[in-house]
């Protein structure tokens, strides 16, 4: 048979699992239907019940608009799949082409997609985040909890973490009329993401709307009553807060744990993928039959110098789910590849924030068009000398402006004739906080010394 005979028969009569029924595992699974796909399809989810959309847990199910059942994602076209839901992935056996279940099953494929995406990064102490009052937020049951104990009016929520959900999440509050405690170790809110410059913003607009925001400090402990319910929290100043619900919002944790023995390029960044979406190994080389998309996916991208880049926005999980199914039942020179810069979104404090491109693949930063007193601005982004993202304050209507410099590898700062620049373009230092995670050393190790036997193999870290 040739090879376009292989994939007609594969795509007639193939197997493809997909691993994590999430937003990029659904929108995938509709595609290879959409494409032409009638062989077997399985989904694999570690919760129970259907795909539903997260971005609103921390917006609408907060503020009591959508329940939180009411966020589950609309179905483009029926799927025809076999759902296994409720039970984790343990493993991947790439010899075999099994993917292991926690129950102990061993479901075959032809070719799998994994999708799992992040989870809440949790409390650091069990037992105080087993405290009733101690929540994250990332699942339905999560928010589900959260909006109850916030519309149970409590005296005072403390948020650890003043990135996007964090800041998100006292927003709500404070549009509740609900005393708020933010704290963040950063000199600002935002400031992972955005930058000083923009961090600044965002510290001036939570203190106007009444947050007690706590940059440069460090919550050490949670204290609990005699009935287990969270009533005080500690700094690594001295200082303490009382409060009925602390919310922990530090991010997210990639579910990669499960593919450790696989022999995957897998890690605490993602899963390494060509701009195809196909998984990489640990010595490098490309895998035909393993693909990643979503929030667990890290892929390089020509805009940015072709460094692997892993991304939580909802539209570069669609992107990339419709680009890894397209590609699973293709032909080679059929394949597209995941070009499409990335745009995310965040409503706070009555302003709508928007960015197109990586504000963090930069080293400048120059507020182009607008006030920032005002809060209604545009900031571009610039590295060597070129633009390679942007951020507005309730003017979003300029990004796809943005876009195009980007794309163009503009010059930075940018020419803008526009009637809204400001006198001052002066660019200044974007001055991100330290990569913490590029200080932990390398994570695999080169073996062997004849060409045929060199192999790349993970390196267990040593904790000091």
């Amino acid at each position: 048979m040739t090879s376009a005979d292989n994939l007609q028969a594969f795509r007639r009569d193939g197997r493809i699992v997909i691993v994590g029924a999430s937003l990029a595992g659904l929108r995938a699974a509709e595609t290879l239907r959409e494409e032409g796909f009638t062989g077997s399809l399985t989904m694999i989810g570690d919760e129970l019940g259907e795909p539903y959309d997260r971005p609103p847990l921390s917006k609408q199910v907060l503020t009591g608009w959508v329940p939180a059942d009411g966020t589950t994602l609309p179905r483009r076209r029926h799927i025809d799949a076999e759902w296994l839901l409720g039970v984790p992935a343990s493993g991947l056996d790439l010899a075999g082409n099994q993917v292991r279940l926690a129950d102990g099953r061993e479901i075959p494929f032809d070719r799998v997609l994994i999708s799992t995406g992040v989870r809440a990064r949790p409390w650091f102490v069990e037992s105080e985040a087993a405290l009733d009052g101690v929540f994250v937020l990332r699942t339905r049951e999560h928010a589900e909890g959260l909006q109850r104990a916030v519309a149970a009016g409590p005296s005072r929520v403390l948020v650890i973490g003043a990135g996007f959900t964090g800041s998100e999440i006292a927003s709500i509050c404070r549009e509740r009329g609900i005393a708020v405690t933010v704290a963040e170790l950063a000199p600002a809110p935002l400031v992972g993401a955005l930058g000083a410059m923009v961090g600044e913003v965002a510290a001036d607009m939570q203190r106007a709307h009444g947050v007690d925001l706590r940059c440069g400090v460090k919550v050490t402990r949670l204290e609990g009553d005699a009935q287990g319910h969270f009533r005080r929290a500690h700094f690594d100043d001295g200082s303490t807060v009382d409060a009925d619900v602390a919310v922990v919002a530090l991010g997210g944790i990639r579910n990669t744990e499960w593919l450790r023995d696989s022999g995957l390029a897998a890690g605490v960044w993602g899963i390494a993928c060509d701009t195809g979406c196909r998984a990489l190994t640990l010595d490098g080389l490309i895998t035909d039959d393993i693909f990643a998309a979503g929030d667990v996916a890290r892929c390089p991208n020509p805009v940015y110098e072709y460094r692997l880049i892993s991304l939580e926005h909802w539209a570069n999980a669609v992107e990339q789910a419709e680009v890894a199914a397209h590609n699973m039942v293709s032909g080679q020179a059929d394949r597209w590849p995941h070009l499409t810069l990335p745009v995310f979104w965040s409503i706070q404090f009555g302003v709508n924030i928007k960015s197109v491109g990586v504000p963090t693949f930069a080293d400048e930063v120059a507020v182009t068009q607008g006030s920032v007193a005002d809060r209604r601005f545009v900031a571009a982004y610039g590295y060597r000398g070129r633009v390679t993202a942007a951020v507005s304050f309730n003017n979003a209507k300029w990004l796809d402006h943005y876009r195009g410099l980007i794309e163009t590898a503009a010059p930075f700062p940018p020419p803008n004739p526009t009637p809204d620049q400001p006198v001052d373009m002066k660019p200044v230092p974007v001055d991100f906080p330290g990569p913490q995670l590029l200080a932990q050393g390398a994570t695999v190790v080169v073996t062997g010394h004849d060409p045929g036997e060199r192999r790349v193999t993970a390196a267990q870290q040593q904790h000091r």
